[in-house]
């Protein structure tokens, strides 16, 4: 059995993925820097062939969610460049975002461009976009807890799904042949931020007035429209308030 490529495979969903996958029985090569086996570095493209060799799927969830510039786009121009050297690769899966071709965010701008890239390579991929994980939505809602009002967009609905969901489904599109573009995957419920932040809060013991703030730009109004959410393919089971009450215990 060919070994199995996870890129940020140490990562909120990669560890997932890597794990799935181990458990059905697969070799998995996690790649990082910092690996012991396989120390790759995505940005400059150094350790790739050497990881890819006899691979037939390559999992790529390796992503700079803070960075700016055409971070992700080099690094899967070298993810490319080294699955065709190696020859074996039939299978490049990536995770991208629902609405990262109508909500002109510039994270999410990265993502469509990466997704060009592999479309373009000739190469057989699976591409899978999800609607926002539980975990980021909490985060947000920690963010806005440290002040004594909380702060947070008006009129911005959520589908957030559990990452958990997401890494099964990563794993069974982890074969050698490519889905091209998958099925969207969003969370079971839509509410709006401010919504949200108050279940969260509540379940973790923290009393916070939510202050619903109106924001400017192409951005929030694309949010406001809707561009982040797919209704049509709200599969995820675990509602937010379930993950949240979780998180409170």
């Amino acid at each position: 059995m060919a070994p199995i490529i996870v890129t940020g495979g140490t990562g909120t969903l990669g560890s997932l993925v890597t794990e799935r996958l181990r458990a059905a029985g697969h070799e998995v090569r996690v790649l990082s820097r910092h690996a012991p086996d396989h120390p790759v570095d995505l940005r400059n493209g150094a350790g790739l062939d050497a990881a890819l060799a006899g691979a037939e799927v390559i999992v790529h969830c390796a992503s700079n969610t803070r960075g700016a510039g055409r971070g992700d786009e080099q690094a899967a121009g070298h993810l490319i460049e080294a699955a065709r050297r190696a020859g074996t690769a039939r299978n490049l899966v990536y995770i991208s975002i629902v609405g990262v071709d109508t909500v002109p965010l510039g994270y999410y701008r990265r993502k469509l461009r990466v997704e060009r890239l592999l479309e373009a390579s000739g190469l057989g991929v699976t591409i899978l976009r999800t609607t926002q994980f539980h975990d980021l939505v909490a985060m947000l809602a920690d963010a806005a807890a440290k002040l004594p009002v909380a702060p947070v967009p008006k009129d911005v609905r959520v589908q957030p799904i559990a990452v958990g969901e997401v890494a099964d489904r990563m794993a069974e599109l982890a074969v050698p042949t490519p889905s091209g573009r998958a099925p969207d995957m969003g969370g079971p419920e839509i509410h709006t931020l401010p919504d949200l932040a108050r279940t969260y809060l509540s379940a973790t013991g923290r009393h916070r007035r939510i202050l619903p703030v109106p924001l400017a730009g192409k951005t929030y109004a694309a949010f406001r429209r809707g561009g982040n959410l797919t209704p049509t393919h709200a599969v995820g089971t675990q509602t937010f308030e379930q993950y949240a009450r979780g998180r409170g215990r």
